[in-house]
């Protein structure tokens, strides 16, 4: 049954009885239950949890405002320290785990360990990505001085935007735009608990050379995972390589 925590503007589903010790944190566009599989198999053990619905996601309304992970960090993080009295360990899949990373540096009385999974906590190269097309560039640029109307404007952005950018609108199109423009270098290397990746080898989304080049940054890298035949989804494509990732952690 979910819960509202904070106030009362983030839900969760708990999972287990007594003091939680995990923590879960969903991509975008996706919720908590993404988790299930994990957490039953984690309270079976004897371990409790709560899965969140991040802001925006799920049975969460939207924030007041946009922000990226660093703004959702300052949302989660008094919803940690009413749901236990103890340091979690935090379990992050995409944009959850950019979030998660973020909690660990700057709230680390908060976290006792990362679980991060196809987490883009570092932007690619400039080489690396792929530029936009140039008819959206163009379109892009008419726009900007008044010559192209806001309609075709959207058109394109419906046409040549990510999968994640046209689905979204409002506000939370603002939360994506600026989370994809975010890179986590800095709280990277202030994380000082114990991180563990474990990644779909088949990410196209995130991909492993993301993983490898992020745990290098952090103080205390515990190991890297490599899920062979997974892609970016892996909570619910290998939820028992997470579980396993998880149970190294506590």
């Amino acid at each position: 049954m979910l819960r509202a925590y904070g106030d009362g503007n983030i839900f969760g589903e708990p999972y287990g009885d007594g003091l939680v010790r995990v923590v879960f944190l969903h991509g975008w566009a996706r919720r908590g239950q993404d988790f299930a599989v994990c957490a039953r198999e984690l309270a079976a053990l004897g371990v409790s949890s709560v899965a969140l619905d991040l802001p925006g996601f799920g049975s969460s309304p939207p924030p007041t405002v946009a922000g990226g992970a660093r703004h959702y960090a300052g949302l989660v993080a008094p919803v940690l320290a009413q749901i236990s009295a103890e340091p979690v360990v935090l379990v992050g899949h995409s944009y959850g785990g950019t979030i998660a990373t973020v909690l660990a540096a700057d709230d680390p009385h908060l976290v006792s360990g990362l679980v991060l999974t196809g987490a883009p906590v570092l932007r690619p190269s400039a080489t690396s990505r792929s530029r936009a097309p140039w008819r959206f560039r163009l379109t892009r640029s008419l726009h900007a001085r008044g010559m192209i109307s806001a309609q075709r404007m959207e058109a394109a952005r419906q046409r040549y935007g990510s999968n994640d950018y046209r689905h979204a609108s409002g506000l939370m199109r603002d939360v994506l735009v600026a989370s994809v423009n975010e890179s986590y270098e800095d709280e990277l290397a202030r994380v000082r608990v114990p991180v563990v990746m474990v990644w779909g080898e088949l990410d196209r989304d995130v991909p492993e050379i993301i993983a490898t080049q992020a745990l290098a940054l952090v103080a205390a890298p515990h190991g890297f995972r490599s899920v062979k035949g997974v892609g970016h989804l892996l909570p619910t494509e290998a939820p028992h390589e997470l579980l396993a990732s998880t149970l190294e952690l506590l």
